[in-house]
Protein backbone atom coordinates (compact mmCIF):
# COMPACT_ATOMS: atom_id res chain seq x y z
CA UNK A 1 0.00 0.00 0.00
CA UNK A 2 1.34 3.46 -0.83
CA UNK A 3 1.32 6.09 1.38
CA UNK A 4 1.70 9.69 -0.01
CA UNK A 5 2.46 12.82 2.13
CA UNK A 6 -0.11 15.50 2.50
CA UNK A 7 1.64 17.17 0.10
CA UNK A 8 1.70 14.61 -2.44
CA UNK A 9 -1.73 14.27 -1.91
CA UNK A 10 -2.34 18.17 -2.30
CA UNK A 11 -0.28 17.93 -5.37
CA UNK A 12 -2.81 15.35 -7.38
CA UNK A 13 -5.85 17.16 -5.97
CA UNK A 14 -4.34 20.17 -7.58
CA UNK A 15 -3.75 18.22 -10.69
CA UNK A 16 -7.13 16.86 -11.21
CA UNK A 17 -8.31 20.12 -10.76
CA UNK A 18 -6.25 21.22 -13.56
CA UNK A 19 -4.91 24.22 -11.24
CA UNK A 20 -1.23 25.90 -11.70
CA UNK A 21 0.42 26.42 -8.33
CA UNK A 22 -0.19 29.75 -8.53
CA UNK A 23 -3.57 29.23 -9.38
CA UNK A 24 -4.42 27.46 -6.08
CA UNK A 25 -2.20 29.93 -4.26
CA UNK A 26 -4.15 32.74 -5.47
CA UNK A 27 -8.02 31.19 -4.62
CA UNK A 28 -6.61 30.43 -1.06
CA UNK A 29 -4.64 33.73 -0.86
CA UNK A 30 -1.04 32.70 -0.01
CA UNK A 31 1.97 32.73 -1.63
CA UNK A 32 2.84 30.14 -5.05
CA UNK A 33 6.08 29.86 -2.82
CA UNK A 34 4.12 28.35 -0.09
CA UNK A 35 1.87 25.98 -2.21
CA UNK A 36 5.14 24.57 -3.49
CA UNK A 37 6.94 24.12 0.19
CA UNK A 38 3.87 22.15 1.09
CA UNK A 39 3.66 20.41 -2.31
CA UNK A 40 7.46 19.47 -1.52
CA UNK A 41 7.45 18.49 1.60
CA UNK A 42 9.42 21.38 2.96
CA UNK A 43 6.62 23.56 4.89
CA UNK A 44 4.65 21.25 7.07
CA UNK A 45 1.42 23.05 7.05
CA UNK A 46 -1.51 23.62 9.74
CA UNK A 47 -4.44 22.01 9.86
CA UNK A 48 -6.03 24.94 8.98
CA UNK A 49 -4.12 25.11 5.56
CA UNK A 50 -4.95 22.26 4.61
CA UNK A 51 -8.62 22.80 5.13
CA UNK A 52 -8.27 25.81 3.38
CA UNK A 53 -6.52 24.58 0.54
CA UNK A 54 -9.12 21.58 0.14
CA UNK A 55 -11.48 24.07 0.37
CA UNK A 56 -10.08 25.46 -2.84
CA UNK A 57 -9.63 22.55 -4.51
CA UNK A 58 -13.48 21.06 -3.85
CA UNK A 59 -12.38 18.40 -1.96
CA UNK A 60 -14.54 15.69 -0.52
CA UNK A 61 -15.34 15.71 3.09
CA UNK A 62 -14.34 12.04 3.48
CA UNK A 63 -10.92 12.86 1.37
CA UNK A 64 -10.66 16.07 3.90
CA UNK A 65 -10.18 13.53 6.68
CA UNK A 66 -7.24 11.69 4.73
CA UNK A 67 -5.55 14.85 4.18
CA UNK A 68 -5.63 15.29 7.81
CA UNK A 69 -4.20 12.17 8.76
CA UNK A 70 -1.45 12.35 6.12
CA UNK A 71 -0.82 16.07 7.87
CA UNK A 72 -0.50 14.57 11.58
CA UNK A 73 -4.39 15.70 12.53
CA UNK A 74 -7.41 13.97 14.12
CA UNK A 75 -10.48 13.78 11.38
CA UNK A 76 -12.61 16.78 11.28
CA UNK A 77 -15.86 15.39 9.88
CA UNK A 78 -18.01 12.91 11.31
CA UNK A 79 -19.59 10.32 9.25
CA UNK A 80 -22.94 8.91 10.54
CA UNK A 81 -25.69 6.22 9.44
CA UNK A 82 -28.62 8.58 7.78
CA UNK A 83 -30.93 7.63 10.42
CA UNK A 84 -28.40 8.21 13.17
CA UNK A 85 -29.61 10.73 16.20
CA UNK A 86 -26.89 13.22 14.91
CA UNK A 87 -28.73 13.55 11.76
CA UNK A 88 -32.34 13.32 12.77
CA UNK A 89 -32.90 16.85 11.59
CA UNK A 90 -31.47 15.85 8.00
CA UNK A 91 -32.98 12.60 8.08
CA UNK A 92 -36.41 14.23 8.83
CA UNK A 93 -35.63 17.00 6.46
CA UNK A 94 -35.10 13.84 3.40
CA UNK A 95 -38.24 11.77 4.37
CA UNK A 96 -40.18 15.18 4.00
CA UNK A 97 -38.89 15.94 0.47
CA UNK A 98 -39.26 12.21 -1.21
CA UNK A 99 -43.16 12.38 1.14
CA UNK A 100 -44.12 15.76 -0.87
CA UNK A 101 -42.55 14.35 -4.23
CA UNK A 102 -45.58 11.90 -4.34
CA UNK A 103 -47.31 10.74 -6.39
CA UNK A 104 -43.56 11.35 -8.10
CA UNK A 105 -41.26 8.44 -7.83
CA UNK A 106 -38.41 9.88 -6.00
CA UNK A 107 -34.77 7.87 -4.56
CA UNK A 108 -31.47 9.16 -2.00
CA UNK A 109 -28.79 7.49 -3.07
CA UNK A 110 -24.58 7.57 -1.77
CA UNK A 111 -21.88 8.08 -3.77
CA UNK A 112 -21.78 5.04 -4.95
CA UNK A 113 -24.97 5.28 -6.16
CA UNK A 114 -26.23 2.99 -3.62
CA UNK A 115 -30.09 3.66 -2.80
CA UNK A 116 -30.91 4.78 0.83
CA UNK A 117 -34.02 5.94 1.06
CA UNK A 118 -37.10 6.02 -1.37
CA UNK A 119 -40.77 7.37 -1.60
CA UNK A 120 -43.67 4.90 -2.05
CA UNK A 121 -44.12 5.72 -5.74
CA UNK A 122 -41.07 3.64 -6.14
CA UNK A 123 -42.78 0.79 -4.96
CA UNK A 124 -44.27 -0.66 -7.63
CA UNK A 125 -41.64 -0.54 -10.19
CA UNK A 126 -39.10 -2.73 -7.27
CA UNK A 127 -41.80 -5.06 -7.13
CA UNK A 128 -41.12 -5.92 -10.96
CA UNK A 129 -37.57 -6.28 -10.20
CA UNK A 130 -35.63 -9.91 -9.56
CA UNK A 131 -35.24 -10.29 -5.34
CA UNK A 132 -31.09 -10.82 -5.48
CA UNK A 133 -31.22 -7.08 -7.14
CA UNK A 134 -33.27 -5.73 -4.04
CA UNK A 135 -31.08 -7.18 -1.27
CA UNK A 136 -29.13 -4.23 0.21
CA UNK A 137 -27.37 -2.47 -0.97
CA UNK A 138 -29.75 -1.70 -3.73
CA UNK A 139 -27.38 -0.23 -6.29
CA UNK A 140 -28.90 2.30 -8.37
CA UNK A 141 -26.96 1.87 -11.80
CA UNK A 142 -26.97 -1.95 -11.51
CA UNK A 143 -31.14 -1.85 -10.84
CA UNK A 144 -31.34 0.12 -13.55
CA UNK A 145 -29.71 -1.35 -16.36
CA UNK A 146 -30.47 -5.06 -15.92
CA UNK A 147 -32.57 -6.62 -17.61
CA UNK A 148 -33.85 -8.11 -14.19
CA UNK A 149 -34.60 -4.69 -12.87
CA UNK A 150 -35.63 -1.99 -14.99
CA UNK A 151 -33.27 -2.72 -18.05
CA UNK A 152 -36.61 -4.80 -19.32
CA UNK A 153 -38.66 -1.77 -18.98
CA UNK A 154 -36.64 1.19 -20.33
CA UNK A 155 -37.12 1.48 -24.01
CA UNK A 156 -34.37 4.09 -24.86
CA UNK A 157 -31.95 1.96 -22.56
CA UNK A 158 -29.04 2.81 -24.47
CA UNK A 159 -29.47 6.90 -23.89
CA UNK A 160 -30.04 6.12 -20.43
CA UNK A 161 -26.85 3.68 -19.95
CA UNK A 162 -24.87 6.81 -21.89
CA UNK A 163 -26.04 9.28 -19.45
CA UNK A 164 -25.34 6.86 -16.47
CA UNK A 165 -21.77 6.74 -17.91
CA UNK A 166 -21.26 10.57 -18.28
CA UNK A 167 -22.39 11.28 -14.50
CA UNK A 168 -20.25 8.86 -13.25
CA UNK A 169 -16.90 9.56 -15.61
CA UNK A 170 -17.37 13.06 -14.37
CA UNK A 171 -17.68 11.78 -10.61
CA UNK A 172 -14.65 9.73 -11.02
CA UNK A 173 -12.61 12.70 -12.59
CA UNK A 174 -13.51 14.80 -9.71
CA UNK A 175 -13.05 12.24 -7.08
CA UNK A 176 -11.90 8.32 -7.66
CA UNK A 177 -12.91 5.53 -5.81
CA UNK A 178 -12.15 2.28 -6.71
CA UNK A 179 -15.36 0.57 -5.72
CA UNK A 180 -17.27 3.15 -7.86
CA UNK A 181 -14.73 2.53 -11.28
CA UNK A 182 -15.51 -1.14 -10.47
CA UNK A 183 -18.77 -0.90 -11.13
CA UNK A 184 -17.98 1.58 -13.93
CA UNK A 185 -16.31 -1.01 -15.67
CA UNK A 186 -18.58 -3.63 -15.35
CA UNK A 187 -21.71 -1.94 -16.46
CA UNK A 188 -20.66 0.91 -18.04
CA UNK A 189 -17.27 0.62 -19.96
CA UNK A 190 -18.10 2.27 -23.42
CA UNK A 191 -19.33 0.02 -26.23
CA UNK A 192 -17.27 -0.05 -29.66
CA UNK A 193 -18.04 2.41 -31.86
CA UNK A 194 -21.50 2.00 -33.67
CA UNK A 195 -22.10 4.81 -36.42
CA UNK A 196 -26.01 3.63 -36.24
CA UNK A 197 -25.72 4.40 -32.66
CA UNK A 198 -27.38 7.97 -31.43
CA UNK A 199 -25.19 10.32 -29.50
CA UNK A 200 -26.49 12.64 -26.99
CA UNK A 201 -25.36 15.21 -25.35
CA UNK A 202 -24.99 14.74 -21.57
CA UNK A 203 -26.17 18.15 -20.46
CA UNK A 204 -29.24 17.99 -22.40
CA UNK A 205 -32.36 16.99 -20.75
CA UNK A 206 -33.34 13.41 -21.56
CA UNK A 207 -36.69 11.77 -20.63
CA UNK A 208 -36.38 8.13 -19.44
CA UNK A 209 -38.65 6.22 -21.11
CA UNK A 210 -40.33 3.00 -19.37
CA UNK A 211 -42.98 0.49 -20.77
CA UNK A 212 -44.88 -0.11 -18.32
CA UNK A 213 -48.52 -2.27 -18.44
CA UNK A 214 -48.72 -1.66 -22.20
CA UNK A 215 -48.29 2.24 -21.97
CA UNK A 216 -45.07 4.50 -22.00
CA UNK A 217 -44.33 6.90 -19.20
CA UNK A 218 -41.58 9.83 -20.25
CA UNK A 219 -39.89 10.61 -17.03
CA UNK A 220 -36.79 13.13 -16.40
CA UNK A 221 -35.44 13.94 -12.84
CA UNK A 222 -33.77 16.32 -10.62
CA UNK A 223 -30.98 16.09 -8.83
CA UNK A 224 -30.17 17.95 -5.42
CA UNK A 225 -27.87 17.63 -3.16
CA UNK A 226 -26.84 19.47 0.54
CA UNK A 227 -24.89 22.92 0.51
CA UNK A 228 -22.13 23.29 3.25
CA UNK A 229 -22.35 19.94 4.64
CA UNK A 230 -20.63 19.42 7.56
CA UNK A 231 -20.71 15.31 8.08
CA UNK A 232 -19.55 12.64 5.14
CA UNK A 233 -22.77 11.01 4.65
CA UNK A 234 -24.80 14.34 3.82
CA UNK A 235 -21.92 15.51 1.74
CA UNK A 236 -22.34 12.28 -0.22
CA UNK A 237 -26.00 11.97 -0.55
CA UNK A 238 -28.15 12.79 -3.62
CA UNK A 239 -31.77 13.07 -3.66
CA UNK A 240 -33.37 12.35 -7.46
CA UNK A 241 -36.78 13.19 -8.45
CA UNK A 242 -38.66 11.65 -11.23
CA UNK A 243 -41.13 14.15 -12.89
CA UNK A 244 -43.75 13.20 -15.91
CA UNK A 245 -42.54 14.48 -19.26
CA UNK A 246 -46.08 14.91 -20.36
CA UNK A 247 -49.60 14.37 -19.58
CA UNK A 248 -49.89 10.91 -20.38
CA UNK A 249 -47.35 10.07 -18.13
CA UNK A 250 -48.52 12.49 -15.60
CA UNK A 251 -52.22 10.58 -15.78
CA UNK A 252 -50.25 7.38 -15.08
CA UNK A 253 -49.42 8.45 -11.33
CA UNK A 254 -52.35 10.17 -10.52
CA UNK A 255 -55.53 8.55 -11.74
Amino acid sequence: MTVHTVGELLRQWRQRRGLSQLDLAIAADVSARHVSLVETGKSKPSSDMILRLADQLHVPLRDRNRLLLAGGFAPRYAESPLDHNALSAVHDAVRRVLHAHEPYPAVVFDRRWNIVMTNRAVDPFFAQAAPDLLRPPINLVRLGLDPRGFGRMVVNLADVRAVFRTRISRQLATAPDPELTALYEELLAPEPQNTSSQRIEPDVVLPMILRVGGRELRLFSTITTFGTPMDITIDEIAIESYYPADAESAAYFTT
